[in-house]
C-alpha cells in the first residue's frame, strides 16, 4: 500500500549548520538527538575557544595553560581521547548516526577518517591519510614527521553515534601547539588547511563535507508515491552560501544591522504590504461576554500583564471561557529587540517581589486550570530571571494546587545553572519558542539561535519535563525547512509543537512573506506527529498558548509538580 505522498517521511541525512555554538549547548543538543532520536544527523559548526578531554586524559602533562587565561573553557566529555581543542576557523561536525550492532567505534572512527580523506582529496588537498598508531586525519604519513590536520573522537551505544570530528581550516594554531599537548601527542606537529596553502573557506569546506558525508549516511528518498525507493542519497537540508555570513556565525548580535539587511542577507528581499487585507481564515470573531469582562477588571484590580490582552491575541475569549490565560512576569520591557516582537526594549526595572503573590491570587481569582507564565528576556540579571519565574510557580502551587502551571520562557544565554533554578521546581509544562527555521534565526531573533533554543529543549527533557515549543511561518522559510524544524524538534524529545501565521505587528517589524493557507498547518501537524512530537496544535491564528490546556492533557494529563508520562 502506498504512503500518502504528503506525509511519506524520507530517511535522508539532517545536515544543520549551526553557527558558532558554545560546546556545553551543542553537547545537549546532540545528546538529546542521541537519546530520543533514530533518524540521522550531522551537525556542523564553529565553537569558541574550548579544551574538551576525554575520561583518561592526562591534564597533568597535557594541559599547558589556565583556560580562562587564553579565553577558553574546559569541560570534559564522554569520549575517549586525551585533550583536545576546538575554535573558531575549524569545522566541527557531529555525525549522529545509526551504524548498526556490528559495528565498532573504531570501524566508525575509520569511516569518518575516510569521509575527511575524500573531502579534502576534492577540496585539492590529496595524499591525506590515516597513522596505525593514532586516530585522526594525517598528511605526509609515508614521512617521519607527519602532520595531523584533523582530530576524531566518537562514541557509540547500541548502534548509533555521537561526537565526531574537528578539521582545522583556518585555526589559531597557538591554542593547539603552545596551550595544550593534542591529542596527548607531543611528538608529531599539528596544521590546518590554510598553513598547507590551500586558501578556502570554512563554508566550502563544509560543502565538501556534506556531500561526502551524504554518500556515507543517507538513506534512499522515497519516490513521490511512496513505494520505490529513487536510487539516489541526498540530504534534508544543507546550509544555504550566506548562512555563513559572520551574522549567521553568530558574531553579528552586537553589529549595527538594520532588520532589513538581516532579512535580505538570509534570503527574504520581499514581503506583503502591511496595508494588505488579511484573507477570511486570519480574520477571527472574537467575542467578549461579560465572564471575560469579569476576568478583565481582576487583572486590572491586580496589575498584572496577559500577553492574551498585550499582544492583541485573537483567542483571548476562547482560552479564558476554557479556563486557560497567560501572564507576562519580570515586567513589560525586555533586553532583546527581536524582529517580530512588539514588547518595549527600553532598560527594564527591577522585578517586583510581589508579583508571584498577586499572579497567584489572580489565577485563583479566576478559577484556572491551566496558567502559562511568560517573560520578557532579562539579560541583564545574572539568572536571566529564572528564580522569579520558579518563586511564581511556587506561589501558585501553594494558592491554587490543582491549576497546571506552563512556564515559557526565554534561552537564559543558554545558562544550564540558571535554567536548573527552573526546572527544580518542574513546571508541569516547560515552553520555549524556536521562533523560526535555521536560515532566518540571526535574522528574526539575532540575540538568540537555533542551536541555543533547541539546548534548552534538550537539557529540558533531560531532566524529566513535558517540553514544547512554537514556529511561527510567513517569514519566508521554505517548506523543506519547517519539516526540518520540525524533524530537530521531534529528535530531541519535545512532546507539544505549535504552529501559527506571523503577522506584521507594525511596519517597522519583519515583513510577512506569505499568508499561508489552512491545509499546509494541516499538513504539517500531520508530519510532526508522525515523526514523534506528541501533539502538535496548527492553524493560522494558532499562538504558543493556543489550546495550551487540551495539548498538555494529551501528553500529561494528571496536572500536579511532577507530571509522568513515557519517554
Amino acid at each position: 500500500m502506498a504512503v500518502p505522498s504528503d506525509v511519506a517521511l524520507p530517511a535522508p541525512l539532517r545536515v544543520r549548520w549551526l553557527g558558532r555554538v558554545p560546546y556545553r549547548e551543542a553537547f545537549a543538543l546532540q545528546t538529546a538527538l542521541f537519546e530520543h532520536g533514530t533518524e540521522q544527523h550531522l551537525l556542523l559548526l564553529e565553537h569558541p575557544h574550548v579544551f574538551t578531554h576525554g575520561r583518561r586524559a592526562d591534564l597533568e602533562h597535557n594541559l599547558r595553560c589556565v583556560p580562562e587565561a587564553v579565553g577558553a573553557d574546559l569541560v570534559p566529555v564522554d569520549r575517549g581521547g586525551d585533550i583536545t581543542y576546538h575554535g573558531p576557523g575549524q569545522l566541527v561536525g557531529y555525525p549522529i548516526v545509526n551504524v548498526g550492532h556490528r559495528f565498532g567505534a573504531a570501524d566508525h572512527v575509520h569511516g569518518i577518517e575516510q569521509l575527511l580523506i575524500d573531502a579534502l582529496a576534492d577540496l585539492g588537498l590529496p595524499g591525506a591519510g590515516r597513522l596505525r598508531e593514532y586516530p585522526g586525519v594525517w598528511l605526509d604519513t609515508d614521512t617521519p614527521l607527519p602532520r595531523k590536520i584533523a582530530a576524531v573522537g566518537v562514541r557509540l551505544a547500541g548502534g548509533r553515534t555521537m561526537h565526531g570530528f574537528a578539521l582545522n581550516v583556518h585555526t589559531d594554531m597557538t591554542y593547539l601547539r603552545e596551550h595544550i599537548v593534542p591529542c596527548g601527542i607531543g611528538d608529531l606537529p599539528v596544521t590546518s588547511l590554510a598553513e598547507e596553502g590551500l586558501d578556502i573557506t570554512l563554508r566550502d569546506v563544509a560543502d565538501a563535507v556534506a556531500r561526502r558525508a551524504a554518500r556515507r549516511w543517507s538513506s534512499p528518498t522515497l519516490a513521490a508515491d511512496g513505494d520505490a525507493p529513487v536510487d539516489r542519497q541526498d540530504v534534508a537540508w544543507r546550509h544555504r552560501p550566506d548562512d555563513l555570513t559572520p551574522f549567521s556565525r553568530g558574531e553579528g548580535p552586537g553589529e549595527p544591522v538594520r532588520l532589513v539587511s538581516r532579512m535580505a542577507a538570509a534570503g527574504v528581499t520581499e514581503g506583503l504590504s502591511i496595508e494588505q487585507r488579511k484573507p477570511e481564515w486570519l480574520r477571527p470573531k472574537v467575542r467578549h461576554g461579560s465572564e471575560v469582562l469579569a476576568l478583565k477588571r481582576t487583572i486590572r484590580d491586580l496589575e498584572l500583564v496577559t500577553v492574551c490582552e498585550d499582544a492583541g491575541c485573537p483567542n483571548l475569549s476562547e482560552c479564558w471561557s476554557d479556563g486557560t490565560a497567560t501572564f507576562m512576569v519580570l515586567g513589560e520591557r525586555c533586553t532583546r529587540a527581536c524582529g517580530f516582537c512588539l514588547v518595549d526594549t527600553r532598560r527594564p526595572e527591577t522585578p517586583a517581589a510581589d508579583e508571584p503573590a498577586r499572579v497567584a491570587e489572580a489565577i485563583d481569582r479566576m478559577g484556572l486550570d491551566h496558567a502559562v507564565l511568560t517573560m520578557v528576556a532579562r539579560d541583564d540579571l545574572a539568572d536571566g530571571g529564572m528564580a522569579h519565574v520558579a518563586a511564581c510557580v511556587r506561589a501558585i502551587r501553594e494558592r491554587r494546587p490543582g491549576t497546571r502551571v506552563e512556564t515559557l520562557i526565554s534561552d537564559a544565554k543558554g545558562d544550564a545553572t540558571a535554567l536548573d533554578l527552573l526546572f527544580a521546581v518542574r513546571p508541569d509544562v516547560l515552553n520555549h519558542n524556536i521562533e523560526t527555521v535555521a536560515r532566518l534565526q540571526r535574522a528574526v531573533r539575532p540575540s538568540a539561535g537555533y542551536a541555543r533554543s533547541l539546548s534548552v529543549l534538550a537539557r529540558a527533557t533531560a531532566a524529566g519535563l513535558v517540553t514544547k515549543s512554537s514556529l511561527m511561518v510567513g517569514l519566508g522559510e521554505t517548506d523543506d525547512e519547517v519539516l526540518g524544524c520540525l524533524a530537530d524538534l521531534a529528535g530531541i524529545g519535545t512532546d507539544i509543537v505549535t504552529i501559527g501565521q506571523y503577522l506584521r505587528p507594525t511596519s517597522n517589524h519583519a515583513p510577512v512573506a506569505r499568508w499561508v493557507e489552512p491545509d499546509e498547518f494541516d499538513r504539517w501537524k500531520r508530519i510532526g506527529e508522525r515523526l514523534g512530537i506528541g501533539h502538535v496544535e496548527a492553524s493560522p491564528l494558532t499562538r504558543s498558548s493556543y489550546h495550551a490546556k487540551q495539548a498538555a492533557e494529551t501528553v500529561t494529563p494528571v496536572a500536579g509538580p511532577a507530571p509522568t508520562h513515557p519517554r
